[in-house]
């Protein structure tokens, strides 16, 4: 869980040339605003009520305590719930690292697994796709990310292809969605589209999306796999009522993200859910043992302290976000959007849609709070130039999820690579081509979805 020096540098200086670059923006678009109302607690745009206005530009000095000032602005709760979910992680699995749980876990998949290791791998990356695809799962799975490193690396893989198997399958599935209840249902609700409608078509992407990953993955896994040595991976193991125990806490997690979607209360809580969980798997398993009450708290600080760096990339990441919306350009990029998508032919427009929203997502990260943002506009305008709703919906699937796994400025991406100590510059060399290639397929399948009116 240690976060190596080098790649917490490289995002630090990534994100705060990124901050800088917002803060440039805040001085050179012009400010405007949108009118919202509150529908059903949210805050929703009203169309065609956008304003310009002169006032004062953001203070330079601002760019710098933007990081700050996210922990005292709207919404700096969620920020906050997440980094506390981090902290309890960490320390949640430094623990059950120490008390050697995961690695008895990891070597008992090994064994079970010996000459099936292809086959695993398309299993895990089904069951991370489907998570994302199905429950909206994301920021959920980095409780499992270093399991899946420590999993690749005794496979004989490396760390690549355990934050591919991992947080990579997850970010694809959320794109590929089927049934994402935080992206397709909240969009399809605030175009009046039935809700999880179309799911067909968005079958067919999924499938295509876990072939396209597996492909990748399978290539690379080619040319770096390396026999694990015949000793076995793990000589010290963990005691059997710590290792169930833990089981079970993992059991009552897959059945509580299951019923994400259905049940409001588990969805509003589900990161404190889960943290409460891990905290008590930790616990638990540490007193199961026998490390007694101080060295169980001892060794979780430890590995809370150790999530610090990441800490620190959030906030500078958040505070790229805060600068673009309080220095008023947000609504001023929507509203000359909007123009041009009026103004083009069906395929043009619906291109225009998904590249405004892959603009935003580098922004704001979150796949429903864009939708609010963005569909109350995107709808009406698919009317306007004869494209159905549907399709305003896809291009805004599209846009707003392929990219969480490359923008340096999503958390859980800059979490993951921290807890494997990859550098983001490494990992953008290594994502760059399949990147291009989502890119080419979402092109297709809209033009597609454009060809038999979907």
């Amino acid at each position: 869980m240690d976060i190596s020096k080098k790649s917490f540098l490289s995002a630090v200086v990534i994100l705060l040339v990124l901050l800088i670059a917002a803060g440039f923006l805040t001085q050179v678009i012009p400010m405007g605003q949108y009118d919202y109302q509150i529908v059903e607690g949210k805050e929703v745009l009203i169309a065609d009520s956008y304003h310009a206005f002169d006032g004062d530009r953001l203070p330079v000095y601002k760019w710098f305590t933007a990081p700050f000032d996210v922990l005292f602005a709207d919404g700096s709760v969620i920020i906050i719930m997440i980094i506390i979910f981090l902290m309890i992680i960490g320390g949640a699995i430094h623990l059950l690292n120490e008390t050697h749980v995961l690695s008895t876990l990891i070597q008992s998949i090994i064994d079970r697994f010996e000459n099936k290791k292809k086959i695993l791998i398309y299993m895990i990356t089904f069951i991370f796709m489907s998570m994302g695809a199905l429950v909206g799962i994301f920021e959920e799975v980095v409780p499992l990310v270093p399991l899946m490193i420590a999993l690749s690396i005794a496979l004989g893989y490396d760390l690549m292809m355990g934050l591919g198997m991992s947080v990579l399958a997850t970010g694809l599935g959320f794109a590929a969605a089927i049934s994402n209840p935080f992206t397709i249902g909240v969009a399809q609700q605030l175009s009046g589209v039935t809700m999880f409608s179309g799911a067909g078509y968005r079958v067919i992407i999924f499938v295509c999306t876990y072939i396209i990953l597996n492909i990748f993955l399978s290539l690379y896994g080619k040319r770096i796999y390396k026999a694990p040595s015949t000793i076995d991976q793990f000589h010290v193991k963990g005691e059997k009522a710590a290792v169930l125990f833990f089981l079970v806490v993992i059991g009552l997690l897959g059945i509580m993200i299951a019923l994400t979607p259905f049940v409001p209360l588990i969805s509003s809580y589900n990161l404190p859910l889960i943290a409460l969980l891990f905290l008590v798997a930790g616990i638990g398993c540490g007193l199961l043992s026998k490390e007694g009450i101080i060295n169980t708290l001892t060794i979780m600080f430890k590995g809370s302290v150790n999530m610090l760096p990441a800490v620190i990339l959030i906030l500078i990441a958040s505070g790229i976000k805060h600068l673009i919306q309080s220095g008023m350009i947000m609504d001023t990029i929507l509203h000359e959007v909007s123009g041009l998508i009026t103004n083009n032919p069906p395929f043009v427009s619906v291109v225009i849609v998904y590249l405004l929203v892959l603009f935003l997502n580098f922004f704001i990260g979150s796949g429903s709070a864009k939708a609010f943002i963005v569909m109350p506009i995107i709808a009406p305008l698919m009317d306007m130039v004869g494209i159905s709703r549907q399709m305003g919906i896809l291009a805004f699937q599209f846009g707003d999820g392929f990219s969480n796994i490359l923008y340096p400025t999503n958390a859980v991406l800059l979490i993951a690579l921290g807890l494997a100590g990859v550098s983001y510059g490494k990992w953008f060399k290594w994502i760059l081509k399949l990147q291009l290639v989502l890119v080419f397929m979402s092109l297709v399948f809209l033009a597609i979805g454009l060809l038999i009116r979907y």
